[in-house]
């Protein structure tokens, strides 16, 4: 069992401040989406949003910013403090093709490490992470020295690094991490959807469909 919270607490500047999990994607939204794959994980689902309006119609608990202002490292510490169960799988809500093969992967990767975390040739993704509940007061004390990057925690607790040999098998097309910043990252992701409408880059689905 793990609890699964999606990150939603940007302002989308680049995107006109539109919602970035509520952005069409098919017949749904992407956060929609993501929804349908960490429901498969787990059955314990929440948004941690800055503003919970956007989201009030999901029929999820939508939970506020425990410290306004924290950025992501909030978003993660909220989603530790309101967590019911270890691990904690963060997802930020604008990564359209996350898949429950890899999420499920990095759950069980997880083992007693504090952080099970994957590892890309651009770095860690720390918005697409497990943490143990026990990281709390640790990102609490980041808080509260203005230490607002996540990747801090990383030098004071175990960790678990998902490196790219463990990534590639769930990421044929290298989409896997994608992110919706901007107006042109939102056009490729629909681009890349109307190729692959099942879903690129996970693993045992038929790439003709």
């Amino acid at each position: 069992m793990c609890t699964a919270a999606i990150i939603a607490g940007g302002e989308a500047r680049r995107l006109g401040g539109q919602p970035k999990g509520a952005l069409a994607f098919g017949a749904t939204s992407i956060i929609e989406r993501q929804f349908a794959v960490l429901r498969s994980i787990t059955e314990t689902v929440f948004v941690v949003a800055n503003d919970p309006e956007p989201y009030a119609g999901l029929g999820v608990p939508v939970i506020t910013d425990e410290v306004p202002g924290a950025g992501a490292l909030g978003g993660v510490y909220t989603a530790l403090v309101r967590a019911t169960a270890d691990p904690v799988l963060v997802v930020a809500c604008d990564m359209p093709f996350i898949h429950a093969a890899f999420l499920r992967h990095l759950v069980e990767s997880a083992g007693s490490a504090d952080v099970a975390i994957p590892r890309t040739a651009a770095g860690y993704e720390p918005l697409c992470a497990c943490y143990a509940r026990r990281c709390a007061p640790r990102l609490r004390q980041q808080i509260d020295d203005g230490v607002l990057k996540v990747q801090e925690l990383l030098r004071h607790v175990k960790v678990r690094e998902v490196g790219p040999d463990e990534i590639a098998p769930h990421d044929p097309d290298g989409v896997l991490f994608s992110n919706v910043n901007t107006p042109e990252d939102y056009a490729r992701a629909l681009e890349r959807l109307a190729a692959y409408p099942s879903g690129p880059a996970a693993p045992g689905r038929d790439r003709n469909v």
